[in-house]
């Protein structure tokens, strides 16, 4: 079995314009596994000479910091004034809020313009769960053909409205994901949630929050190339507006087990995010903006009874290089990281880090498409995705965001 990896993809800082490379660690089946989630990363100026506005839009040229972040940043000897002047930066383990209660995620208004959104190019035991799939535990299927990812038809507003790409920022610089756009029971026809990588959100184990964690649906939703996005002004890029993180939930498995390199915590590596707009309220939500979502299918059948689940995302590690979005239809196999473990889906597919915590899309139980899982490890070489079945745990993690805004 080949080694694997998460799909994000991260980039140094200018001055080392080397991609990293991740570490190989061996798990479970004897494999190497490389976790990598679809995130580009570093690379980036100071963003400190950048005007920011508050959650609530502002006058001024400074980011307001709530009251309540405040005091959750005070918590841990942050001092907020020096959070808005580039305090956000320190990556220092002390200092990296990690806590499920810690997230906090100050919209910092015009940090991802145009050009940093193109050059972040970086991928960063218990009983059995009685939700996975029948008889699977600790099951393996032959490792799948790869699947020659095609290209996604644009405007990607019209072939797949409901997908998009995710920006944030860790140790190593700007990353980039990919995530979908989901839709909340308690907002129904109004979802502000989206759905990624645990991975995408968290760095695990070792590690905390990621910030400045923002959503753009339909991202260069022209498909334009990278030579012809240089200078393009962010509305071309950003044709649906930014949207920020205001919340966003992981695993406890993720948050204990996870990390950078190795198959820990993947089989639980999802991740829900509730997301405002850049410049404030317009009336309308995101659903409503970008006119879709998919339902999430929290029991989705055994493998055998799937004929096929169809994976997108925006590949930033070459051979592609993140500005365009891509898919992957195979009918899946099973992947069991270890006995104790839910067993993960797995597809073909050569697309590499910056796709992870792409929706995987499939069937619900009325047969109309629903989000069934996302990417969230593969091979180092490419040629294959897998991702959760998205069961008990992720269904209490939706639950949980959904009615958190359900009086807003």
């Amino acid at each position: 079995m080949r080694p694997i990896r998460p799909l994000f993809s991260a980039r140094r800082p200018r001055s080392v314009r080397g991609r990293t490379t991740p570490v190989a660690a061996a798990v479970a089946l004897g494999a190497v596994l490389a976790l990598t989630a679809t995130a580009c990363g570093p690379g980036e100026d100071d963003a400190s000479d950048k005007t920011s506005s508050s959650a609530t839009v502002g006058g001024d040229d400074t980011i307001q910091i709530p009251d309540n972040i405040k005091e959750k940043l005070k918590e841990h000897g942050i001092d907020p004034d020096k959070w808005k002047n580039g305090e956000w930066k320190n990556w220092d383990r002390d200092k990296w809020l990690r806590e499920a209660k810690d997230f906090v995620n100050p919209i910092i208004d015009g940090l991802w313009d145009s050009d940093r959104m193109r050059d972040a190019d970086k991928n960063p035991g218990g009983e059995v769960d009685d939700n996975d799939i029948s008889g699977d535990q600790g099951v393996t299927d032959p490792t799948p053909q790869p699947v020659q990812a095609a290209a996604v038809a644009s405007p990607y507003h019209g072939s797949a409205p409901y997908a998009g790409k995710l920006f944030f920022d860790g140790p190593e610089g700007s990353m980039v994901c990919s995530a979908t756009v989901v839709s909340d029971p308690a907002h129904p026809g109004k979802s502000d949630m989206i759905w990624t990588a645990g991975h995408c959100v968290h760095a695990g184990k070792k590690g905390g929050w990621y910030r400045n964690i923002a959503f753009v649906p339909s991202y260069n939703n022209d498909g334009k190339s990278v030579e012809e996005l240089q200078g393009a002004p962010k509305d071309e890029v950003a044709p649906l507006g930014v949207w920020w993180g205001d919340w966003a939930q992981t695993s406890d498995q993720w948050i204990e087990q996870g990390g950078p390199t190795g198959g820990a915590g993947a089989p639980f590596d999802f991740a829900v995010i509730h997301v405002t707009p850049e410049k404030g309220s317009t009336g309308k939500s995101l659903e409503e903006t970008v006119g879709s979502s998919l339902p999430v299918n929290f029991n989705a059948p055994a493998v055998p009874d799937i004929s096929q689940l169809t994976a997108k995302g925006y590949p930033a590690a070459p051979p592609f290089d993140g500005q365009k979005l891509y898919e992957c239809a195979d009918k899946p196999g099973r992947l069991s990281l270890n006995s104790t473990d839910p067993t993960m889906y797995r597809v073909g597919c050569t697309m590499t880090g910056g796709s992870s915590g792409g929706g995987w899309v499939g069937q619900g139980s009325d047969g109309q498409p629903a989000l069934v899982s996302n990417t969230s490890i593969g091979p180092v070489t490419a040629g294959w995705l897998a991702g959760p079945r998205l069961g008990k745990e992720a269904k209490g993690i939706y639950d949980s965001v959904s009615k958190k805004f359900a009086g807003q």
